[in-house]
């Protein structure tokens, strides 16, 4: 009963935002990919904030549920029938009366299953796509029947531009350059590449009083170079970002200047990256939004750049949904951990790969520690953390390990700053 009724309030969803689409025409930008695609899409809504009246993503609204509420312009209305009364009355009202709406709609879409891309672009044709990172072990693989299959589905948005539209690519993403040429689109490339379009130096760690702030590089584009930054987050990814909505803003034909106007005013969205004041005078990076093989790849390396913390602790999560690859990957990122890391904690099930790789490559019993959930592995690091420790905290999302980043904490009020604070989330076990 409950999948029959998802079913129907998913088709009607999809046939009012599909009715609001046709009615006022707005432009689409959709950004798509394995990796990245809120602080991406986000980076893209701060782009184009000078570029009259438009309108992005709620946080990570991906999904067939996700962009209709976009569209609609309405929050998630969880388990509530009045607010998803709410949400049927606003899309009809926009259906039958005028509406000042949005020029521009940028809709961050994702895969969970096979299918569900296709689902989406039933509803939204896209102008424009930014596709983020299609790795070798993308996140949901379980669900299909290869890693390729993954890939393709979210590289569909870009099959559906039209002749001549842009499409925005990263110079490091081997497969979709590849796939790239089997579209009709104008592609840019951007990313760390000689041969990109839009070239990012080797980003830095920007300091300011001897404490990091952020992420800062040059961009190179056109002959000109232009500064970019990431604020408030560490790690290499932080400005791809940006560097990304940049390309976007160029092949859009936005005046550089103007893009980066707009940029000045993006804040890289929760848990990913953010930098934190823990306890005891330690720092917090808190990764705790998600959890991918190259995600947390990026993520240890992001922790190698502080060259002045006394000791690096990793706090990882079980990766979900990688099916057939879950114990190669755990262990593989066990391996990585014990070249990076002066502690590795491991939390779930699945992460006990993690630890014995960890202690094969290196580390010792007294440098990793595996427990079963977060709970447990909060009360340890509660005793543990101590003046100079720098923090990495990453996970995927059903690990909730956000609930470990809010333990240690060291300003009660900067919870605000964390993800899954909403009060349906705090409420879930």
């Amino acid at each position: 009963m409950k999948s029959l009724l998802r079913i129907t309030f998913a088709a009607f969803l999809a046939l009012l935002a599909r009715a609001i689409l046709r009615k006022y025409k707005p432009n689409i930008i959709m950004v798509t990919g394995s990796v990245g695609k809120t602080s991406t899409k986000d980076a893209v809504a701060a782009m184009l904030s000078n570029q009259g009246h438009m309108r992005a993503s709620e946080k990570s609204y991906n999904s067939e549920f996700g962009v209709p509420l976009t569209i609609i312009g309405m929050k998630n209305p969880w388990a509530s029938p009045a607010a998803w009364l709410n949400v049927f009355e606003e899309a009809i009202a926009l259906l039958v009366m005028p509406s000042h709406y949005p020029k521009t709609l940028v809709l961050e879409v994702g895969a969970d299953r096979p299918g569900d891309l296709a689902r989406i672009l039933k509803i939204a044709t896209p102008d424009a796509v930014v596709v983020t990172r299609l790795p070798e072990v993308p996140v949901h693989v379980e669900a299909y029947s290869t890693p390729a299959a993954v890939r393709e589905e979210e590289f569909a948005p870009a099959y559906a531009l039209p002749t001549g539209a842009p499409l925005v690519i990263s110079s490091r993403d081997e497969h979709a350059i590849s796939m790239a040429r089997n579209t009709q689109a104008s592609t840019t490339v951007f990313g760390f590449s000689q041969e990109a379009d839009v070239r990012i130096d080797e980003p830095t760690v920007e300091m300011v009083d001897g404490s990091p702030v952020g992420m800062i590089a040059t961009a190179h584009a056109h002959g000109s170079d232009y500064v970019i930054r990431a604020k408030g987050v560490l790690g290499r990814p932080q400005i791809l970002a940006p560097a990304a909505a940049f390309a976007m803003g160029l092949a859009l034909n936005v005046p550089a200047e103007e893009a980066l106007r707009g940029l000045e005013d993006y804040v890289p969205p929760a848990g990913r990256g953010r930098i934190l004041s823990g306890k005891n005078g330690s720092l917090l990076i808190d990764e705790s939004y998600n959890a991918s093989p190259a995600a947390v790849e990026e993520a240890l390396t992001a922790l190698t750049l502080l060259s002045t913390a006394k000791r690096k602790i990793a706090v990882l999560g079980d990766m979900l949904e990688l099916g057939r690859y879950s114990v190669t990957e755990h262990a593989r990122i066990g391996t990585l951990a014990a070249r990076d890391v002066d502690m590795l904690i491991a939390v779930g099930s699945r992460s006990r790969a993690m630890c014995a790789a960890a202690l094969d490559a290196g580390l010792t019993s007294e440098q990793t520690y595996c427990f079963e959930n977060a709970a447990d592995a909060s009360v340890m690091l509660m005793k543990e953390v101590r003046e100079g420790d720098a923090v990495l905290i990453k996970g995927s999302q059903s690990m909730r390990m956000e609930r470990i980043a809010e333990l240690l904490l060291a300003n009660p009020e900067d919870t605000k700053l964390l993800v899954r604070q909403e009060k349906e989330w705090k409420e879930k076990e």
